[in-house]
């Protein structure tokens, strides 16, 4: 496949970027290491029970639990699961290690960022040559609205005017309290 030699050569980012994108990259493959990433929120719940002369009812209440649930989104549902204590200890590293991962994407996508922003040619705008007038098309678009061909004074949607006598004689017609006679007019 041949080379392609036109294209520029993409900018180095600057020092401080490069060391800080290693460190970034050596903590995920730590992660990576783990295998394993868990989604969600492992929560400590309290509840109350169904028998009202329980203890959880008095004042104050002595709740049943802890219990662990594990929540999370599926296509913008809400799941839930309850772990066992065991479980929720084992989880709780996946999940944290979800969290980190989350936080490295988001500082090396800021790095990014900041390194595309720092790229010496968006400062460097080309300038038409002195002397040389800037030619427009018959088919650019300029900041005046697009006529569709018509002349620039055209108007685009003429005021529609009702017919007078027609419109007369019809609201003379329910202005009286009794007609008499019926109305004459008819329809255009």
């Amino acid at each position: 496949m041949p080379e392609i030699t036109d294209r520029p050569e993409a900018p180095r980012p600057a020092a401080g970027h490069q060391a800080e994108a290693s460190q970034i990259a050596a903590e995920l493959a730590g992660i990576a290491r783990t295998g394993m990433v868990l989604p969600g929120t492992i929560t400590q719940r309290r509840t109350h029970c169904g028998h009202p002369g329980c203890g959880c009812h008095a004042d104050p209440p002595r709740l049943h639990g802890p219990y662990w649930q594990w929540t999370r989104k599926v296509a913008a549902k809400t799941v839930c699961r309850w772990l066992s204590p065991g479980q929720q200890h084992d989880y709780q590293a996946w999940i944290d290690n979800d969290r980190r991962l989350r936080e490295l994407l988001a500082r090396l996508e800021a790095l990014g960022a900041e390194a595309f922003e720092a790229d010496p040619r968006w400062q460097h705008k080309p300038r038409p040559a002195p002397g040389k007038t800037r030619q427009t098309s018959i088919y650019t678009v300029g900041p005046a609205r697009l006529t569709c061909g018509h002349p620039r004074d055209h108007r685009l949607y003429p005021q529609v005017t009702a017919k007078r006598e027609y419109l007369s004689q019809f609201v003379e017609f329910f202005r009286t309290p009794y007609p008499l006679t019926t109305w004459s007019g008819s329809a255009p």
